[in-house]
């Protein structure tokens, strides 16, 4: 298999992660919020399925593309109800425990998302792991955001890795196209067995331990 030869070898030094469907299962609370604030602003009853697209898209991006009136206040309403239901986030299962093994082989752990600072730092789950990972962008740091390549290039930049020695680990599209514009292999995190997706990924793991059984 092209992956375990490429670790085997050491090709990818950097192993970059997203946040929301990657490490954690956020996708009820992001999207149940956005739809709680789309019934109180815009007074829709969205489907879990219509809103299910916008899910991992920065919030900023969001409120321009579904065209509040308000786009200050449904940022701020979403953030609020977003916090509200933390309580359903859940870190995906193993990944509390491949995080610090990748960390004690050698390799550089890296975060870059698509929340904003406030977002990442509100989250109790991503606090446990703050130590592990060298270099954490977030849609703060970069001007544009996924599709565009500019948050990894942002990480380039600040970490000073090259670009072959990093691979991105990513759930969606926009991580994707994120990866290819920045010149990064990209990994699709299937964990919900979808299949591709028609996401062209180099490689595609169906759960956590296929990671770290193949890195040792």
């Amino acid at each position: 298999m092209r992956w375990r030869k490429n670790m085997e070898q050491r090709k990818y030094k950097h192993l970059i992660f997203d946040i929301d469907g990657t490490l954690l299962d956020t996708e009820k609370t992001g999207v149940l919020s956005l739809q709680k604030t789309v019934k109180e602003l815009m007074g829709k009853d969205m489907s879990y399925d219509e809103l299910y697209p916008y899910f991992g898209i920065p919030t900023a991006v969001v409120v321009e593309q579904m065209d509040f009136e308000d786009k200050e206040l449904a940022t701020h309403l979403w953030e609020k109800y977003f916090r509200e239901l933390m309580y359903l986030i859940v870190p995906f299962e193993g990944v509390p425990e491949m995080l610090p093994r990748l960390r004690e082989m050698g390799f550089i752990l890296g975060l870059v998302t698509s929340r904003n600072r406030f977002e990442f730092d509100f989250d109790s789950n991503l606090s446990k792991w703050k130590d592990l990972f060298d270099t954490t962008i977030t849609s703060d740091d970069s001007e544009r955001h996924k599709p565009f390549p500019d948050p990894l290039l942002t990480y380039i930049s600040q970490s000073g890795a090259v670009a072959k020695e990093c691979i991105y680990f990513g759930d969606t599209e926009h991580d994707f196209e994120c990866a290819k514009g920045a010149g990064i292999d990209f990994a699709l995190a299937d964990w919900r067995n979808r299949g591709f997706q028609g996401i062209p990924a180099k490689y595609r793991f169906s759960s956590v331990e296929e990671i770290v059984a193949i890195s040792r």
